[in-house]
């Protein structure tokens, strides 16, 4: 494997981390989005004080659940794709150190052949 291709699966890595990073950021954001139109939607409706503390109070601990659900997905999927990327970024060393290893003796023969 050349350099030129370690740099392509690198650049495509990084893109898909990018891709990953992103997808959290909506979730989040969606999560936040959905907490705060809740929340309106409760200050605005017709009830008692009492019953509207009581809603937001239930409300909120229903969001902050949800987030923290979505979050603890999006992290376990970040950390098994940095885990599998890590797999392969090392693979590839070996590998090129394996072939760099073979093709040392090969130069070294053709440096010690005599020419006539």
């Amino acid at each position: 494997m050349k350099i030129k291709d370690l740099l392509e699966k690198r650049k495509q890595a990084n893109k898909k981390a990018a891709k990953k990073k992103t997808a959290k950021s909506i979730a989040v954001g969606a999560g936040v989005g959905a907490a705060v139109g809740l929340t309106a939607g409760v200050l605005l409706a017709p009830k008692s004080g009492k019953e509207t503390r009581e809603d937001l109070a239930e409300n909120a601990k229903v969001a902050a659940e949800k987030v923290a659900e979505g979050t603890k997905v999006a992290a376990e999927k970040v950390a098994e794709g940095t885990k599998k990327a890590a797999v392969l970024v090392k693979g590839k060393v070996a590998e090129l150190k394996n072939k760099k290893v073979e093709e040392e003796p090969q130069e070294e023969l053709e440096n010690e052949v005599p020419e006539n």
